[in-house]
């Protein structure tokens, strides 16, 4: 049997018992930590590149005087 098919039925057989239920409400939870984690990132690298951009000018200036 190739792998692909061995897959193919241990998830079939994984969503068809109560663990397979189990297992995809953790991949439901595990999918929700990522989007949040990504959205908050996404927010914060904003701030970080506003912040160093600050630092790069003020040091600009300082160099300049």
């Amino acid at each position: 049997m190739t792998l692909i098919k061995r897959i193919r039925r241990h998830v079939s057989n994984s969503l068809h018992s109560s663990r397979g239920q189990t297992l995809v409400e953790y991949a439901l939870i595990l999918l929700l930590i990522a989007i949040v984690v990504i959205v908050i990132l996404a927010s914060l690298g904003k701030t970080v590149n506003n912040t160093y951009s600050e630092i790069s000018s003020s040091v600009t200036d300082a160099g300049a005087r």
